[in-house]
């Protein structure tokens, strides 16, 4: 089904059309500097585009929540705790609502954090909620600034890993960005690269130039037409828009932002007393003067307060007599081995989130009166990838074994315990897993999600998967120098259960 967004082609008169379903697959990217029109093209996208697919805005500046009483947006008042925002963007995905997230009240750290909670709930939302979803990001510099500037490191992180999670891995869980920026130069480059599409409009400085004449493939004596470009004129490009620069104009727009750009207005003409009525004292303006609302903090993650309270009593409590018993290293270690145990080996404890499981580990260790502080939530989820793996001592020591493990510190966390359990197969030479028990370790009901596991796995070159002729799965470890035995990738839980038997004996 063709959709289109209409705008007017400069060089012939005719409309320009926005192919909407290509730019659902292929992301684009708007440049301009203030007063280009950028808003303006946000605005005259998401009108044309509005009856044909879900919508997201994230709007720092409140201009966008004019479009809730036309086309039903509902709007999100970002000031509320981190928790909330992701939740509402769960349900958003769920009933397929649009949605303008209002962040105007807020500092510009508080709106990288709120903008960071509702994008990772978009993109946390459960497989059966992946439809088509157009998210619209103005402003884009201020969430994925190419630099560290004023704001908290933590804040700056987290917002710009939302940032790329929309743009580098949105695409297959239904999410198409669409983000502006008043300069290319103060976007980061691994944001701004994953899009194919291109509007540029009127840019002044010459490193904002060159960057947008390099993403058309314009040569660089070029670059000096976006200084000659008009208000609300933007040169186009990509698969969804041209094939080769083309100059547009933007169309009309049905709704309007609740600013406005600045207008001459005549002074009214100046009274005769004007000293005595700026300068005098009057007691009741001052008893009326406006009082500055202090901005709303937003509350912090669970887990951070679960690691702030265990600070916190950890250091009152330092002069104190301790009330566990000290132990050393070793025991210290096989300890946390015995409670990691506990955990893996409770049903369906792959199913629950790491939040559920990271809160279980603290109350096991506060109950085994476990001395000094927990695993923070990174070296928890390490932890827990290796005890899920189950491997034995003996072969713990191999050399094969801890190359396994150096490997898979180049995988994110949540991918190590899958990864680890297809090395250990091939350490100790036992069939390759099942696609159900890799989906059981991954945490989802989903198989087609544990194949897409392994051939990313086979793409980083970390393994490489081959069949044999009964069809049996083969998992290859060129730099183990190991593979596992063949494996029925479509086996059942009695053949699960006969190959972990295997495997303790």
């Amino acid at each position: 089904m063709g959709t289109s967004v209409q705008a007017n082609a400069l060089s012939e008169s005719a409309p320009a059309i926005l192919d909407l379903e290509e730019l659902l697959a292929t992301r684009l990217l708007v440049q301009g500097n203030s007063g280009s029109g950028k808003s303006y093209l946000l605005r005259r996208l998401l009108e044309q585009s509005a009856p044909w697919v879900q919508q997201c805005v994230i709007d720092p500046e409140g201009d966008f929540v004019t479009l809730a009483e036309k086309f039903g947006h509902i709007v999100v008042d970002a000031q509320r705790s981190e928790l909330e925002l992701t939740r509402i963007a769960r349900r958003v995905r769920q009933y397929r609502v649009s949605a303008v997230v209002n962040l105007e009240d807020l500092d510009t750290e508080q709106q990288m954090r709120a903008a960071a909670a509702f994008l990772g709930g978009l993109f946390d939302a459960e497989r059966d909620y992946w439809y088509p979803l157009l998210v619209v990001v103005d402003e884009a510099q201020l969430f994925a600034p190419a630099n560290a500037g004023d704001v908290a490191d933590e804040a700056r992180k987290v917002s710009l890993g939302a940032m790329t999670n929309l743009m580098c891995r949105g695409r297959k869980r239904g999410l198409a960005g669409v983000i502006a920026t008043q300069r290319l130069a103060k976007l980061a480059k691994n944001v701004a690269a994953e899009a194919s599409n291109f509007l540029m409009g009127r840019t002044f400085l010459d490193i904002d130039m060159m960057r947008a004449a390099d993403l058309l493939g314009m040569e660089r004596r070029q670059a000096e037409m976006f200084r000659e470009l008009e208000r609300g004129h933007f040169i186009a490009l990509g698969p969804a828009l041209a094939r080769r620069p083309t100059p547009i104009k933007i169309g009309t727009v049905e709704t309007s932002a609740r600013s406005s750009s600045p207008k001459l207005t005549p002074l009214p003409a100046t009274p005769i007393d004007a000293e005595d009525m700026i300068f005098k004292d009057s007691t009741l303006e001052t008893l009326k003067r406006p009082q500055r609302v202090a901005p709303v903090t937003l509350a912090k993650p669970t887990q951070e307060i679960l690691e702030e309270v265990v600070r916190q009593k950890l250091e009152q409590s330092s002069n104190d007599a301790t009330l566990f018993p000290i132990i050393d290293q070793a025991d210290y270690e096989a300890k946390l081995d015995q409670i990691m145990q506990e955990i893996v080996s409770e049903k369906d404890a792959s199913y629950r989130s790491i939040a559920v499981l990271y809160q279980d580990f603290l109350v096991r260790c506060r109950i085994h009166r476990l001395p000094g502080a927990p695993l923070d939530l990174p070296r928890f989820r390490r932890k827990l990838a290796l005890s899920q793996a189950a491997i034995d001592k003996k072969t713990a020591a191999t050399r094969e074994w801890q190359l396994a493990l150096t490997l898979s510190e180049s995988l994110s966390d949540d991918l190590q315990g899958v990864f680890l359990s297809v090395a250990q197969a091939a350490v100790l030479g036992l069939p390759c897993p099942s696609d159900l028990s890799l989906a059981r370790l991954y945490g989802t009901h989903s198989l087609s999600r544990t194949r897409r596991l392994l051939a990313y796995f086979e793409e980083r070159g970390l393994m490489v998967i081959r069949t044999d002729f009964n069809g049996k799965r083969i998992a290859v470890f060129p730099d183990l120098g190991k593979e596992t035995s063949p494996g029925d990738p479509n086996a059942s839980d009695d053949a699960l259960t006969e190959t972990a038997d295997q495997s303790a004996t």
